[in-house]
């Protein structure tokens, strides 16, 4: 090199600093125009789900049980939407309905028990108008505000089925019920809706397919296995004041004339109270799945 000639500065490596926003901001610009295009028709179900995910990643709280999300806290499912708790309120309070609809929180989820109506033709899994009538109403509010998997349980009672049943066993005849009220919801009523909803399922707003998806009822039979283990509970507090009566006999507390109305009292409570059971179990119980991480 010449003597005063000026060195050239060392160029430093890659590409200038600005590069590295321009290209960030390009990036950023293509993923929000892909983001446009991608939800140009919206789907409710799908949106529901970005919305949850977005407000968990911002908000630092687990989403609602009931918009599909997954929760760590025992937040009761009904009490997280009120929507959904203002809807069923009204329903208990129907004159119809009064008394015949029970909601329980459950460790699994949300119990919702529907009783002492008739539910189903007797010794059949055919569901009658009347039931037909209450779980279009209860299934239109679990279904449409919900994206929980929704466990359905079918019982009967325990008196033996005649010969010329259909089912083999009320284990048989409690699994086909369960089943009948899934047949219900993802058939029948998703058809009612489809006409009543036909404008937001054209425009958009309303996906059926999501909501009414047949994946999400799962029908399990309990048949007369419950009811049974109450009727065995009930007969030892019945044994039990019965042999209270003998011992009072024994002891001289009571004269014979007194124990035999006292044992005759016993049987008659016995029996009042296994009808109050078998009443009890024209039921129908649906399960609103909590969904833990």
């Amino acid at each position: 090199m010449a003597e005063g000639e000026k060195k050239c500065p060392e160029c430093k490596a890659g590409a200038p600093a600005w590069m590295t926003t321009y290209g960030d901001m390009v990036t950023l610009l293509l993923t929000f125009f892909v983001a446009m295009i991608s939800m140009s028709t919206i789907s409710p179900g799908k949106f529901q789900q970005v919305a949850t995910g977005i407000r968990f990643a911002f908000g630092g709280k687990p989403p609602s049980v009931l918009m599909g999300g997954k929760s760590i806290k025992e937040q009761p499912l009904i009490e997280a939407r009120k929507g959904i708790e203002q809807e069923i309120v009204k329903l208990m309070a129907d004159p119809r309905y009064k008394g015949k609809i029970t909601i329980q929180e459950k460790k699994e989820g949300t119990l919702i028990i529907l009783k002492d109506m008739m539910f189903f033709e007797p010794g059949r899994a055919r569901l009658t108008a009347q039931a037909k009538e209450l779980l279009a109403k209860i299934g239109v509010i679990i279904i449409e505000h919900t994206s929980n998997v929704l466990d359905i349980f079918g019982y009967t009672d325990d008196q033996p089925l005649p010969p010329t049943s259909l089912y083999p066993s009320n284990w048989h005849l409690g699994a086909a019920r369960a089943a009948s009220v899934a047949r219900f919801f993802a058939v029948e009523l998703r058809k009612r809706r489809e006409v009543e909803r036909l404008a937001d399922i054209r425009s958009g707003r309303f996906d059926i397919d999501f909501y009414y998806n047949p994946d999400r009822f799962v029908p399990i039979g309990v048949g007369d296995k419950a009811i049974k283990k109450d009727i065995e509970r009930l007969k030892s507090e019945i044994d039990i004041e019965k042999k209270l009566v003998e011992e009072k006999v024994k002891s001289g507390e009571l004269t014979y004339n007194q124990a035999v109305k006292k044992l005759t009292e016993l049987d008659n409570e016995f029996l009042k109270r296994l009808q109050q059971l078998r009443r009890s179990y024209r039921r129908i119980d649906i399960l609103i799945k909590r969904q833990t991480m």
